[in-house]
């Protein structure tokens, strides 16, 4: 057997080749974490029993007049009215409003001590988002609710019931719309 010599070179050459391994592979991305998805919260619980026996709701009255008439404002202090009785002078209406919205056929019922009544609501179309319901300035309802033992409540479809203070800006607001 014969050997054939080989340079030098060749066999460092090999051994160089050899020791060459394709690179390690880069490291998986750390897993992201996974971020909650919003979800609306539940709608809070309507108040239980009687409504004469519910919790009132938090606020206070604020009366204001402005081009179209004057209005009241109910609401915890600096943020956005809870509930507003709204004069519109040149129609003679009343715009009852509260916060949300709603869908569909909805109502609002407006409870005071000597009776209740039923309305159909709708959104007013503003932000943030009211429904409301527009009634003549003479509207028994209006009486019952301004004589009302201590608050009446409002019961919109869809939304929770409030209990609200009867109180002197309510009444302001009705008697100015039907003078």
């Amino acid at each position: 057997m014969r050997i054939i010599p080989v340079p030098l070179s060749i066999p460092l050459l090999l051994l160089a080749l050899a020791s060459c391994s394709p690179a390690p592979p880069e490291p998986a991305p750390a897993p992201q974490p996974v971020k909650p998805v919003a979800t609306a919260p539940p709608p809070p619980a309507q108040p239980q029993g009687e409504w004469i026996d519910w919790p009132i709701t938090p606020g206070g009255w604020v009366y204001r007049q402005d081009s179209r008439g004057s209005l009241a404002l109910f609401g915890p202090s600096g943020e956005d009215a809870t509930f507003i009785i709204r004069c519109d002078k040149s129609r003679r209406q009343l715009i009852l409003s509260r916060s949300g919205s709603v869908s569909g056929k909805a109502t609002m019922r407006l409870r005071a001590s000597a009776g209740l009544q039923s309305y159909p609501a709708s959104n007013s179309g503003g932000t943030p988002q009211y429904a409301a319901i527009s009634v003549s300035a003479g509207d028994l309802m209006m009486d019952r609710i301004a004589y009302s033992r201590g608050r009446f409540a409002v019961e919109t479809s869809g939304l929770q019931s409030l209990a609200i203070p009867v109180s002197p800006e309510f009444s302001r607001v009705v008697e100015d719309c039907r003078a």
